[in-house]
């Protein structure tokens, strides 16, 4: 594990699997030009927090190989610390990504027994012992592998029991695992959760379906008073292009998707949770997160990659204010 000592706590700590992401702009049966990007929940919430100015660091495992190196580089450039391990017996994962029409994407991943499914509670022990103000984990990585997953339990309780804010959020992938085998690995884990970060159907992945119904996501606010009950303070929803949803014991919040072009929506959710988080640590009110978060949520469907357009802090203001289709001079 390569980690710096004596540094100051960061900002924000968040761990999981970074892979290439090789992109098509059509059909990949068709064949055609491929752009090779890093991809991953966790780093490109790590990216979006560090432009917006905050110290961040990204643990994770990579192989010993080419894939790991250009990872390693995009986020260093991106002024991420890395506290990672390398594994030279086994390979960075792999996504490619097909633009397969203007309103469907598919992605086929290449991760099985990849470096970054060993991610194991010793790695996060490791990053742990710098702190943080905040830890971010998502259910992506408990789905990877059984040590993944005891290294995200691991994360999760000790963070708690430190008083680090822990903010999961529960982006499940079909691909990755079932519903039920989410579930009973997620609904667990909110207990150390002081944000809990869902779609709309996914709440009844951390919360009893209402009246019984498996997989039921009908009946929003029992389930989010379910939660609340169990210590968790914020419940936000994402709705995507209907905008978010922020639920405290002390009511609710919603703001509209700020209205751009949309082009990409690729990482769409991840840069809408590093604008709530960032705005979090800045010490911003529950309303003044939620619209930070919409509004780096449009950075990203607005503009090609899954963080490539994501604003640094003075390039907030350009959506929202400034009239589509205009041309700064």
């Amino acid at each position: 594990m390569t980690a710096a000592v004596g540094r100051p706590s960061p900002d924000l700590l968040t761990f999981g699997e970074s892979m290439v992401s090789l992109r098509s702009a059509g059909p990949l049966s068709a064949g055609g030009a491929l752009t090779m990007h890093v991809a991953g929940a966790e780093s490109n919430v790590a990216v979006g927090v560090a432009r917006l100015g905050h110290s961040v660091s990204w643990a994770g495992v990579v192989g010993a190989d080419p894939h790991g190196e250009f990872i390693l580089r995009q986020l260093r450039a991106e002024g991420v610390r890395l506290e990672h391990r390398e594994d030279a017996a086994r390979r960075t994962g792999v996504m490619f990504l097909e633009q397969r029409t203007a309103d469907v994407t598919r992605a086929f991943y290449y991760r099985s027994g990849s470096a970054g499914s060993t991610l194991c509670p010793e790695d996060v022990e490791h990053a742990l012992r710098a702190g943080a103000r905040i830890l971010h984990l998502t259910g992506i990585t408990a789905a990877l592998s059984p040590e993944s997953r005891k290294a995200v339990e691991y994360a999760a309780e000790r963070a708690a029991a430190d008083g680090i804010m822990v903010s999961i959020d529960v982006n499940y992938r079909s691909k990755l695992w079932s519903r039920d085998e989410a579930r009973e690995v997620l609904a667990p884990l909110v207990r150390h959760a002081g944000i809990l970060i869902a779609s709309d159907d996914e709440l009844g992945l951390v919360a009893a379906a209402p009246d019984g119904a498996p997989g039921a996501d009908t009946n929003e606010p029992a389930m989010v008073a379910e939660i609340l009950g169990l210590g968790v303070r914020e419940v936000v929803v994402k709705r995507g292009a209907a905008g978010a949803t922020v639920h405290t014991s002390e009511g609710r919040w919603d703001a509209p998707a700020v209205p751009v072009t949309s082009i990409d929506t690729v990482g769409a959710g991840d840069a809408f949770t590093a604008g709530y988080l960032s705005a979090l640590l800045d010490g911003a009110d529950v309303a003044g997160r939620l619209q930070r978060g919409v509004l780096t949520g449009a950075f990203a469907v607005s503009t090609a990659g899954d963080w490539e357009g994501l604003p640094n802090r003075a390039e907030l203001a350009l959506l929202g204010t400034t009239p589509s289709g205009t041309t700064q001079r």
